[in-house]
């Protein structure tokens, strides 16, 4: 099954006893729902992923253009919703930036996710916010890799063209047997939730692929440290 959500908020999948599991997640995460209070600020199609995200025990991501949000400063989530909201009113920006604070709840309750994140060298290089708010950015990531529920790896440069080519993606696993897996695509105006068995074998073949190609957890740290000095 693949299960698009659009700006509408509508569903591919008409057939209910399909889509059920996935949409049930979504409801029943964190009720009463916190992010509903932020309806006027978020997409229809993003907001069932913050309750799969509450859901997850474990969290596996591919980045190339941003710094995930669970891993974001605050400085960087605000210039990262700022230049994709521009004219945006402030007050709306600093609903977003609360959003996604928020969002990173999950990391300190005493049963957190485990995040797996790779991210792309471009994501780590290019410059978001200024100077001073990179270098907090990446010295925050290396923070967080020191968490015993957060791995942190890096797709280098150096590597050249690698399997995940059609850009980033994430995917969740959940303790109900019904639904163990749903692949996340988010788009300019819209949202994938993939968990037909073919789709998510697909794409955990890529993650796992990309894991073996990228700069080892062990070595993350220097990685950025490397990025930090050349700012």
């Amino acid at each position: 099954m693949c299960t698009r959500i659009n700006d509408s908020g509508h569903y591919g999948v008409t057939n209910e006893a399909e889509r059920e599991p996935l949409l049930s997640l979504a409801r029943n995460a964190n009720r009463p729902s916190w992010w509903q209070n932020y309806s006027d600020v978020l997409p229809n199609w993003f907001q069932p992923y913050i309750g799969l995200e509450e859901s997850a025990t474990l969290i596996r991501s591919y980045e190339v253009q941003f710094v995930p949000g669970l891993l974001q400063t605050e400085d960087y989530a605000r210039a990262v919703i700022a230049q994709g909201g521009r004219g945006s009113p402030r007050d709306d920006v600093e609903r977003r930036v609360n959003v996604r604070m928020q969002r990173q709840r999950i990391l300190a309750r005493p049963d957190p996710p485990r995040l797996w994140m790779v991210l792309d060298e471009a994501a780590l290089r290019r410059s978001i916010g200024g100077a001073k708010v990179m270098r907090a950015q990446l010295e925050h990531l290396i923070a967080l890799a020191e968490q015993p529920n957060i791995t942190l790896q890096v797709m280098p440069f150096a590597f050249g063209g690698h399997i995940a080519e059609g850009g980033a993606f994430s995917i969740l696993q959940f303790p109900e047997a019904d639904l163990p897996y749903v692949v996340y695509l988010e788009q300019l105006a819209g949202a994938a939730y993939l968990d037909k068995l073919d789709d998510v074998d697909r794409y955990l073949a890529a993650m796992n692929r990309l894991c073996v190609d990228s700069v080892s957890p062990e070595r993350a740290a220097s990685t950025i440290n490397k990025i930090i000095n050349e700012i």
